[in-house]
């Protein structure tokens, strides 16, 4: 069958290859030569032989046939042909559907593998995402946790914003207001809400916020934190006080996003600052008190016992006059350490150096030394390694302090005599190159511990004794007084001792020769005999003073009062003035400012303060129409230096008298009152309205000046000078010339060291005052009865 089909396809194909023609003609001929070969075959099979007419025959016959068969098996082949395509198109067909079945297989395949992957994955994805899901919710209730301890933190840190006193803010990089805690919203009376987008001049006054500004352009331009002090205001209008601190803001990656500030209210701080000075100034008008109060009659201790000293009394009188003379002189070396101590608290010291006569100062040296140890039997060596000047250039009154103090302590410390031997104080003096004096105070005494030898210069430290370790008696406070002196002085001290045997405390200061100097003074030259004022209101003091005066060769008269001395001053009469500082009515300087203000610019005779307050600077004085100042006792060296200081410039006065237009009381009312103003208005209102006037002026002051005060604390340069304007304005009104006129200064700021002298001003208001008014009350009365 196999074989068949074999034949048959090549039969096709043989067909087709030769065409239908070449093959009919090929079949043809094929057939007529079977025709033949079979016709033959069986001729010759039956017949024995073959003929021609069979070989004709077998071509007609296979001639005959051959059409029909070439149709048939043409018609046949055709068919096969196309059944052949047909099949062969279904075959190819198949075949393609196949192939297609294969790949749709293939792809089947692909696509379940991918399914089942794609499955896989799910099934991964979904275990992921189950996965991510639980640590999502993890994740979430981290966060929700971290977002409610956030919330408490932030809570809790606002809490604490809110709860400190202190300004907490920040502002952006246009400068405005970010946020701020609850100290801030009450300062500037806004809540944060309100508070964010403003800027310091929506919310502070002008002058304020200008500094602020300020402030903060200096943070921006020097990316630097920055403190200050500033006043600020609150809305009811209390003022206060703060420390404010100032710094920029970055965040992680260093890029600023403004600036954050911290502000404290040192209000109290200030007040404290106040109060302290206020009671340093109360202590220093304590000691200036008591400064005169003590040395009154302390000076008339000093001053009557010199002088009984010169006069004749027997051995035993002198001891005892001698004992009073030093032991005043102690008393008063004592007190001024005191007052040396609160200079130096202040850095109020200023040396006043003076040629002194050395030689006449080393006697007296030698001559008090030896009073203080004469008591305990001790005998006192001056060894004074010459040559030394006759006069220098020094401040004699702290050099005589410092050895004071050196000699008293190595009397205090030194052991009365044994045996009829006296212990021993030596005093060694030597003028060194370099224009220094040398002194060393060497005693016998107990000696200081080699621990305490750095101790002794502490202020209120005193050497413990040898018999129980008990403090030594004293102050504690001369040795550090003098050291401090002696540094000031271009010199120091220092110490050497030996327990048991001794110390030795070796004093140098800066004290140039005078006639290296070209400053002596001429001893030679005679005192004048001058005519003096003396205005003292102490009894005691006037015995003390006129006695050194007229020793001098010159005629005292003696005022007691301020008006006293107004009264009995004539510049033609008078060589010189002496005035006391605090007198019952007015003080000396008051007077000197009278006489100065009646006289005008006529030559007067110097005007020289007298007075027991050492606190005060000598410059003070000369400040306040002083000629000079000498302090009590009069002492004869410091009188005679006075004297021939002025006698050179103040021989003779030869200027006509001025007329006065008054007393000295006209004179005191035209300095205080507006007297033209006053007579205007008196004549135009009457002195009903006067007084009403000078009642609500007495009703509105106190206010005034309590505004004042609280702006003085404050520093508020424009608040001083706006209730400096008003008291102005209210004393002008009722005639107060010198209120006006002290008004004036506190209200004129561009005054040269306005700073430095307003707080001066606003005291002379607060004590002047109600005197003024007193005065013009006196006036207007006067005046009525006049009329």
């Amino acid at each position: 069958m196999k074989q068949i089909r074999l034949l048959a396809q090549y039969y096709v194909d043989l067909m087709v290859k030769l065409g239908l023609v070449r093959f009919s003609l090929l079949l043809a001929s094929v057939l007529v030569l079977l025709a033949m070969v079979v016709q033959m075959a069986v001729t010759l099979l039956l017949s024995g032989e073959v003929e021609n007419i069979d070989v004709v025959r077998s071509i007609f016959f296979g001639l005959l046939i051959t059409p029909w068969a070439v149709y048939f098996l043409s018609v046949v082949v055709e068919q096969l042909e196309e059944s052949r395509q047909r099949l062969a198109k279904l075959v190819a067909k198949l075949e393609e559907m196949r192939h297609r079945d294969l790949e749709l297989n293939a792809q089947l395949q692909e696509n379940i593998a991918q399914l089942n992957q794609e499955i896989a994955d799910r099934i991964k994805a979904e275990d992921a995402r189950v996965l991510v899901m639980s640590r999502l919710k993890e994740e979430m209730s981290r966060r929700e946790q971290a977002q409610i301890e956030l919330e408490q933190q932030s809570a809790l840190l606002r809490s604490f914003l809110d709860a400190s006193p202190d300004l907490v803010y920040y502002r952006n990089e246009e400068k405005e207001f970010s946020g701020c805690n609850r100290a801030m919203e009450l300062l500037v009376g806004k809540s944060q809400k309100q508070l964010i987008g403003l800027t310091p001049q929506d919310v502070y006054a002008p002058d304020i916020a200008e500094k602020v500004m300020e402030t903060d352009e200096k943070v921006f331009r020097h990316n630097v934190s920055l403190t200050y002090e500033q006043w600020l205001v609150y809305p009811d209008g209390r003022k206060a006080c703060f420390e404010l601190r100032k710094v920029p803001f970055y965040d992680r990656m260093g890029k600023r996003h403004g600036l954050m500030g911290f502000g404290r209210d040192i209000t109290e701080r200030k007040r404290y600052q106040d109060a302290l000075e206020n009671a340093s100034r109360e202590k220093t008008t304590f000691i200036s008190t008591i400064s005169h109060e003590l040395r009154t009659p302390l000076n008339g201790i000093v001053g009557l016992s010199r002088i009984l000293l010169d006069t004749q009394l027997d051995p035993e009188q002198q001891k005892y006059l001698k004992t009073i003379h030093v032991s005043a002189i102690t008393l008063g070396n004592i007190f001024n350490d005191v007052i040396e101590m609160d200079k130096q608290e202040r850095r109020k010291v200023q040396l006043d150096n003076q040629p002194i006569d050395f030689t006449g100062f080393l006697v007296d040296l030698e001559n008090l030394g030896g009073l203080l140890a004469e008591p305990k039997g001790l005998k006192l060596i001056m060894d004074q390694h010459q040559p030394l000047p006759q006069k220098v250039m020094t401040d004699g009154t702290r050099l005589r302090q410092i050895l004071w103090n050196l000699l008293s302590n190595a009397v205090k410390f030194t052991p009365k005599g044994e045996n009829g031997k006296k212990g021993e104080i030596v005093v060694r003096v030597w003028h060194e190159k370099g224009d220094r004096l040398r002194f060393e105070v060497e005693d016998s005494g107990m000696g200081i511990p080699a621990d305490e030898l750095e101790k002794i210069f502490a202020m209120y430290y005193q050497v413990k004794d040898q018999h129980g370790g008990k403090p030594a008696t004293g102050t504690g406070i001369g040795l550090a007084v003098s050291k401090r002196l002696a540094q000031n002085m271009g010199g120091d001290i220092q110490v050497s001792s030996t327990q048991g045997k001794g110390s030795c405390f070796t004093l140098t200061v800066i004290a140039p020769s005078v006639d290296e100097a070209g400053n002596g003074l001429d001893d030679d030259l005679p005192l004048p005999a001058l005519h003096v004022l003396l205005v003292e209101d102490i009894e005691l003091n006037v015995v003390v003073a006129r006695s050194v005066l007229e020793k001098l060769g010159n005629s005292v008269d003696v005022a007691m009062t301020g008006q006293e001395a107004l009264d009995m001053f004539d510049p033609d009469e008078f060589d010189l003035v002496l005035l006391d500082i605090q007198l019952p009515d007015m003080t000396g300087l008051d007077v000197a400012r009278q006489l100065r203000s009646r006289y005008g610019k006529r030559s007067m005779p110097p005007l020289v303060a007298l007075t027991a307050n050492v606190l005060k600077d000598k410059r003070e004085y000369l400040d306040a129409g002083m000629d000079d100042v000498l302090s009590k006792p009069l002492s004869v060296p410091a009188l005679t230096a006075v004297i021939k200081q002025f006698w050179d410039t103040h021989t003779v006065w030869t200027e006509e008298p001025v007329v006065e237009e008054g007393d000295e009381m006209a004179n005191a009312e035209d300095d205080l009152l507006d007297i033209p103003m006053l007579e205007q208005y008196l004549d135009l209102v009457g002195p009903k309205l006067i007084h009403q006037s000078l009642e609500m002026f007495e009703q509105m002051m106190p206010g005034y000046l309590a505004i004042l005060d609280s702006n003085m604390t404050a520093r508020d340069q424009k608040g001083i000078t706006e209730e400096g304007h008003k008291i102005k304005g209210a004393a002008g009104s009722v005639g107060l010339r010198h209120l006006q006129q002290v008004a004036q200064q506190i209200q004129t700021s561009s005054l040269p060291a306005w700073w430095d002298n307003v707080q001066e001003w606003v005291d002379e208001l607060k004590h002047d005052w109600r005197h003024d008014v007193q005065v013009l009350r006196d006036w207007v009365a006067k005046a009525e009865k006049e009329s």
